[in-house]
């Protein structure tokens, strides 16, 4: 191929609407797969991100791939929420909002190992991946609130991430199961003081 036949490359700009345009399929498909699960048609998607189905099958041509770069974008957002709170949250506040993300993460997480299909290696990986990446953003958001005496200092991060995960369950099984109602519950149960041993 001569040079007068190689293509232009992306400018700075291309490069950064490409990108913008990613982030916003990203965050279109969380929300359509929170509400509608991972089989929802693309075209929920595409309304939901103002974009084109081309656009979607350009970045990602599988369903799998569409799901995988969900996860790692929430597992990415997730990662580093704990970091930039509101000045004029609690740390209880901060807590909670952080939970309920998660909980829509985990909505997504349920359906990966269907949408990888056979490679459950790379799905336990990527459950490790998670697990190693939320669970010190976890302690820390626990540490923050019990210290400032909103919640309960003896509750383990990973109990606490098995109890919303457990409590997420429901939402494959009954149409009108409310995740986070369940999950506000377990918030409010934290707030209360241990008993004192008898």
């Amino acid at each position: 191929m001569s040079t007068a036949d190689t293509p232009p490359a992306p400018s700075g700009r291309q490069r950064s609407d490409v990108r913008r345009n990613e982030q916003k399929l990203l965050d279109a498909a969380a929300a359509v797969f929170v509400r509608m699960g991972i089989d929802a048609p693309v075209r929920e998607i595409a309304a939901e991100s103002g974009l084109g189905m081309g656009t979607i099958y350009r970045h990602f041509p599988t369903r799998a791939d569409l799901v995988v770069a969900v996860f790692r974008h929430q597992l990415d957002a997730l990662a580093v929420a704990a970091d930039n709170p509101a000045a004029a949250d609690t740390p209880y506040e901060v807590l909670r909002r952080w939970v309920h993300r998660f909980a829509d993460f985990l909505v997504t997480k349920h359906g990966l190992a269907e949408a990888l299909h056979s490679d459950q290696a790379g799905f336990e990986a990527l459950h490790n991946e998670f697990v190693e990446r939320l669970l010190p953003v976890l302690d820390q958001l626990l540490k923050a609130s019990a210290s400032a005496g909103c919640t309960r200092a003896d509750v383990r991060a990973y109990d606490f991430m098995l109890a919303i995960g457990n409590l997420c369950i429901g939402v494959e099984t009954f149409p009108d199961y409310q995740a986070r109602r369940m999950i506000d519950l377990l918030l409010a149960g934290l707030t209360q003081t241990a008993p004192a041993p008898s």
